[in-house]
């Protein structure tokens, strides 16, 4: 059989081909801010070939080797080799068609399995040039077809351009997931940010009334289990929970001689302390933030009555948001077991009982009623409120995450 110089048979290598040393990268075509140089990471690229003769691996390796890349490893065995490319990804494959046992297609479609879109192009190198070859060989994944006999030039070429290509695609993707963990790191930092806010906004109330600070707490922890038990989704359910305290912000506004007077408030005190309703909405809108609009929400719905004979805007029923809806409830039992400077604690049973009698007229009947199916566990995470202990015990029982302090729960979703 005639061949061309430089060629090789099947087993055979080149015997007069030029030398040739695979070239670096184009600059254009590294990624950004890379530790090694365009040359060095062609020279450091990792090579495996496999093949059943080991005449033609060691062909292979001599040609790597001359044109200077020597992190080459080896197999005649295919699945030995699927092995090594599962436990260490090389940069390029090279690869005999047929081979017992396992062939090059089927090769190719094992390390696709296995390393998804970390898999290295693959190369193709047989004597079985035919067209039903090449199709099964390209369909299945590999890059290209070198037939045999192939030049030493021509291999080296081959392996240059699938390299330069490979490293491209790794460069631009390393360059892709540290610009992805630089945007989650500054996210990270903003939302630590937004939390703070909001945690000294809630806060804030204990300045003016330590009764009020412990309250709105009780009231997060409250209103996150309701909004669960109610079938909410984990997100909304955790929304409430971290914007329900922020529900009397607008207390702010109210002053001293009114929010703490010792005693029942005369009508026009009564409406002063109405106000606080639009006080806090107008403290909390207009951010764009999720949560500080859900809290807006719920501070301006919050005194809203099913029967609509609430304030400060007079809806009713199903017109007062689900948000508004869930904290009136907790606010009505949670105020009511507490003490003021106008009133007395009451009595649990005395608290359970408003609670039914105001179901469907102050307060939305279902979610009431639900309530007090549950109060057990509500008075548990009042209790364990109070004493300022962790409710990872209550949580489980709910089946939610536990939500530890307040400070953690709007950190997790500022």
């Amino acid at each position: 059989m005639m061949m061309r110089k430089g060629a090789v048979a099947c087993n055979g290598g080149p015997t007069h081909s030029p030398a040739l040393r695979i070239k670096p990268m184009p600059m254009h075509l590294t990624g950004i801010n890379q530790p090694l140089s365009p040359a060095e990471q062609m020279m450091e690229a990792r090579i495996v070939i496999v093949d059943d003769m080991q005449l033609s691996v060691d062909l292979l390796t001599a040609i790597l080797r001359k044109a200077g890349l020597t992190r080459i490893r080896a197999s005649t065995d295919p699945f030995e080799g699927l092995a090594m490319c599962r436990n260490d990804p090389p940069d390029l494959v090279l690869l005999d068609y047929c081979m017992p046992g396992l062939d090059g297609p089927g090769f190719i479609e094992r390390m696709r399995e296995a390393l998804g879109p970390d898999s290295p192009p693959v190369l193709i190198i047989t004597a079985e040039n035919n067209e039903a070859f090449r199709r099964r060989a390209l369909e299945t994944g590999a890059i290209d077809f070198l037939p045999k006999p192939y030049t030493g030039w021509e291999l080296l070429v081959r392996a240059r351009n699938l390299l330069t290509m490979h490293l491209l695609h790794r460069n631009e993707r390393d360059n892709a997931r540290r610009l992805e963990a630089m945007v989650r790191e500054r996210t990270a930092e903003l939302e630590r940010t937004r939390a703070e806010v909001i945690q000294r906004l809630c806060s804030a109330s204990e300045f003016r009334d330590e009764n009020t600070g412990r309250h709105v707490t009780r009231i997060g922890q409250l209103a996150g289990a309701l909004a669960q038990l109610a079938g909410l989704d984990e997100h909304q359910a955790e929304m409430i929970a971290a914007a329900a305290p922020l529900h009397d912000i607008g207390k702010l506004g109210i002053p001293d001689r009114v929010l703490l007077k010792p005693g029942r408030l005369d009508a026009a005190e009564w409406a002063v302390m109405r106000t606080h309703c639009r006080i806090g909405a107008q403290i909390l809108e207009g951010s764009g933030m999720e949560l500080l609009d859900l809290a807006a929400e719920i501070a301006l719905t919050h005194h809203e009555k099913w029967d609509g004979t609430g304030y400060p805007q007079g809806l009713a029923g199903e017109g007062i948001p689900i948000a508004g809806r869930i904290v009136a409830v907790c606010d009505v039992f949670d105020a009511l077991l507490s003490h003021r400077p106008y009133k007395k604690q009451w009595p649990v049973e005395e608290v359970l009982e408003h609670l039914e009698e105001s179901a469907g007229s102050h307060l939305d009947p279902a979610l009431a009623h639900l309530f007090l199916s549950q109060v057990d566990k509500m008075l548990s995470i009042r209790q364990a409120v109070e004493a300022g202990v962790c409710m990872a015990q209550t949580d489980q029982e709910l089946g939610k995450p536990n939500a530890g302090s307040m400070r953690s729960k709007v950190s997790s979703i500022a």
